[in-house]
């Protein structure tokens, strides 16, 4: 009995370091800051369709990056700078998009 509570004990050890190998907080709150810049671009009017479709298509790209680092459990230095420099470059091109002085009219009605 013992044997079998320690094996188990094992596993459930072994399965938090797994899952706390995987996860990425900092990705994963600077896309959900990303997200909310894209709505608040949307809803003001400052992002016209095409922008926005943009903007959303570069999240989903980052985001499968994401996946693809995560797939064998760990997130390498390597795998999180360019996880990290796909961001800075998303997060730049949103801000060019939401100040380049197109609106989309109407956008509030």
């Amino acid at each position: 009995m013992k044997k079998i509570i320690a094996v188990f004990t094992f596993i459930v050890f072994a399965g938090i370091i797994q899952a706390h190998a995987q996860q990425t907080p900092v990705a994963d709150h600077r896309q959900k800051n990303q997200r909310h810049r894209i709505q608040s671009g949307v809803a003001s009017g400052e992002l016209t369709r095409r922008e926005t479709a943009s903007a959303r298509c570069n999240q989903r790209r980052i985001k499968k990056s994401e996946r693809r680092a995560k797939a064998d459990g760990v997130v390498t230095p390597i795998e999180r700078a360019r996880l990290d420099h796909k961001q800075d470059r998303a997060s730049r091109q949103l801000r060019r998009d939401k100040h380049d002085g197109q609106d989309r009219p109407y956008a509030n009605n």
